[in-house]
């Protein structure tokens, strides 16, 4: 693998790290290395295919600037490649930059690079993803992910710290188009020894994925999720990480996140541990220390058919101390979920505030509980007759698992 050391002198700004990444790229791939240093972001990072970005751990820091928000001066209209806008001091081509209004989020935002700016004209590398009127007050903004990567395959993010300073930003990235770590449409994706804290917004997430890899990172302190797989991506592994005092949740399964296994986790004093939702489905959690989360430890959200949750399971894990503001019990599983395994955990419930190891809502199907130590779980079990099943289902989960048509809903 071709390796290209950057020096501090080398690697002065976000600008300097991208032309080092494009060049290694340029050549067939290889691996940046940054030095030990602090580098202050005016715009992501994007890695490219068979390019890995690799820094010194703690001593390796890429902080986020200042965030800051130019109003547009009026309507504008989808799929054209630049926005107006009342004012443009400050921003340089080459930034990276986000356009949403008060009105919608998700993928009717808009995350672009600028690639001219005339007057108070700014160009944008890609077509806005709506329409924004002024009365739903649009405004273009420097919120960016700090790494992240579109549509590549082959690449991995590596021992690097990520300072979002929150306290700096106005205006939260938003996750479905960003987080602090982010990939969309890619595959062959890992990241390895990251640290990320104080982001506005999500910690690490990727939508649109297959065949990625989370390993021994940590995410703390962000004003969204920890970790959030999203948008039907499909066979994950997130593996020795770590999510605490997020304002959201530790963990948290988007729509048709599937085949994917959290093992070895540990997830405390977020809003909720473990958040499951709308066809996230062939989930395996395992090994992990859930504790101390102001919601339930692991929540299947309510999701009628046919998005329900089904064939998962959460085995070996400790989940003890949770809801201890909100939430009906440790492990909470609402109607519609069906094929649900919960074995071999140790669950312990919160004296202050008393309340079940696992509740599930009638209209729940085969909920399968074996082997698992309750203590201090007023019940220990809260599910209405016919819930729960002897027999263990036949459940194919996590990562690994799934034939080739597992992949056929994404682009990948």
């Amino acid at each position: 693998m071709k390796v290209l050391k950057l020096t501090v002198e080398e690697a002065t700004d976000a600008a300097a790290v991208q032309a080092a990444i494009d060049r290694v790229a340029a050549l067939g791939g290889g691996r940046v290395a940054l030095p030990e240093m602090t580098v202050t972001l005016d715009r992501g990072i994007e890695l490219r295919s068979d390019v890995e970005l690799t820094g010194q751990g703690k001593m390796t820091v890429l902080r986020k600037g200042p965030g800051r928000m130019y109003p547009l001066s009026g309507y504008h209209n989808y799929g054209m490649c630049d926005v107006p806008l009342q004012t443009v001091d400050g921003l340089k081509v080459g930034m990276t930059v986000s356009v949403e209004d008060n009105l919608r989020g998700g993928f009717y935002g808009t995350f672009a690079r600028i690639t001219w700016i005339d007057g108070c004209w700014v160009g944008l590398d890609h077509g806005i993803e709506m329409d924004y009127t002024a009365d739903q007050s649009p405004v273009l903004a420097t919120v960016f992910p700090l790494v992240f990567g579109h549509g590549i395959a082959n690449a991995a993010v590596r021992d690097l710290t990520l300072d979002g300073r929150l306290a700096d930003q106005p205006k939260p990235m938003n996750g479905c188009r960003g987080a602090a770590v982010y990939f969309a449409r890619s595959r062959d994706i890992e990241i390895s020894g990251v640290q990320v804290s104080d982001y506005h917004g999500e910690g690490i997430g990727w939508q649109m994925c297959r065949d990625v890899r989370v390993l021994d990172s940590v995410v703390n302190g962000s004003s969204g999720n920890g970790i959030h797989p999203g948008a039907g991506s499909t066979n994950c592994l997130v593996r020795g990480c770590s999510a605490a005092d997020n304002r959201q949740s530790g963990f948290f399964f988007c729509v048709r996140a599937n085949r994917i296994t959290v093992a070895g986790c540990r997830f405390t004093n977020n809003d909720i541990g473990i958040s499951i939702g709308a066809r996230d489905c062939h989930n395996l959690i395992e090994d992990c220390e859930i504790t101390q989360n102001r919601g339930p430890g692991v929540l299947l959200r309510e999701t009628p058919e046919p998005i329900a949750v089904h064939d998962c399971e959460v085995r070996n894990c400790t989940v003890t101390a949770n809801a201890t503001v909100h939430g009906d019990g440790q492990i909470v599983v609402p109607a519609d979920a069906h094929d649900i395994a919960i074995t071999a955990n140790h669950i312990q419930g919160t004296p202050s505030r008393p309340g079940p190891g696992v509740s599930a809502d009638a209209g729940t199907a085969r909920l399968h509980l074996a082997g698992n130590k309750f203590v201090d779980c007023r019940p220990e079990i809260a599910a209405p007759d016919g819930v729960l099943v002897d027999a263990a289902a036949s459940i194919e989960c996590g990562y690994g698992t799934g034939a080739d048509t597992a992949y056929r809903h994404l682009s990948t």
